[in-house]
């Protein structure tokens, strides 16, 4: 199993080329920053953890620069988006980033995606319907994955229609898209043709049976569980033995980082790197 690093991604973290850099050295896979734009001021979408948003959520940065940066000082170190919001962004300019990111990195990049929990933010930057977003999600990966491997893309669909167009350069590779999805739809979503899945640990309430149930969606689509890999968010207390449990489980990549309650101290993530690269090689 790989261990990746999380972190919000504020201007009070550590520097992203700092950050990856260690990373990269005491052994960790990859690193994933997570995306949001803005967060309106007024606002009726309910934060889903239960109680005041978080004050990080308002000072993130953007992800892909600062994955470039962590690009720019490591060469091994896979690089995620955990998660973008996808939908959130101009189609063709977004595809442009993530393909420049990749090629720059030399195919290091992973991106994990979202319908994301926040109608107004969403509402904010994009006309599509909040209520249709699994659907608008599912497009938005199609029509990007046509982009990266066809010669001449076009797209056809409900909520993204447009003609062949020249879309060059492509990335090195196309990037896995893992879609970031809990409950029935998104599981179902993530079956049908997600690259990978990432749940939150937490949101779980039985981490074996989820795999197992998820696994059996998977068999419904005609894939195969090989085919798509399990990254687990995890939001508990991290220990060895926690991540020894969830390696057994199927998981493919645990993604650990400075749980909510410490999102505001820095200062902890790299006493946290250190610990944790010690059982890399048991996992």
């Amino acid at each position: 199993m790989h261990l990746g690093f999380s972190s919000m991604n504020t201007a009070n973290d550590p520097d992203p080329a700092h950050l990856a850099k260690t990373l990269e050295a005491a052994g960790f896979e990859s690193l994933w920053y997570g995306e949001h734009s803005h967060i309106p001021r007024c606002r009726s979408t309910a934060y889903p953890a239960g109680g005041e948003l978080p004050e990080p959520y308002k000072e993130m940065m953007d992800p892909y620069i600062s994955l470039m940066a962590a690009a720019a000082a490591t060469t091994r170190l896979k690089l995620g988006t955990g998660i973008a919001l996808l939908m959130e962004r101009e189609l063709f300019s977004q595809a442009k980033t993530i393909a420049t990111l990749d090629r720059l990195s030399g195919g290091r990049v992973l991106i994990g995606s979202g319908v994301g929990w926040n109608q107004e933010e969403f509402e904010n930057v994009s006309q599509q319907p909040w209520q249709r977003r699994y659907g608008v999600l599912k497009e938005t990966v199609a029509a990007t994955r046509a982009l990266f491997a066809d010669e001449a893309p076009e797209f056809h669909g409900e909520f993204i229609d447009f003609n062949p167009v020249w879309f060059e350069p492509k990335p090195l590779r196309s990037p896995p898209m893992i879609f970031g999805a809990m409950g029935p739809l998104g599981m179902r979503h993530t079956a049908e043709w997600a690259d990978g899945w990432m749940p939150v640990d937490v949101a779980l309430p039985d981490v074996k049976a989820a795999i197992k149930a998820f696994h059996d969606l998977l068999a419904e689509f005609g894939r195969k569980p090989n085919e798509v890999e399990i990254t687990l968010v995890v939001m508990s207390e991290v220990t060895p033995d926690l991540l020894k449990y969830y390696r057994d489980c199927g998981v493919d990549r645990c993604n650990i980082g400075v749980g909510m309650q410490n999102w505001d101290k820095p200062e902890i993530v790299m006493p946290m790197i250190e610990r944790f690269s010690k059982i890399i090689a048991q996992l």
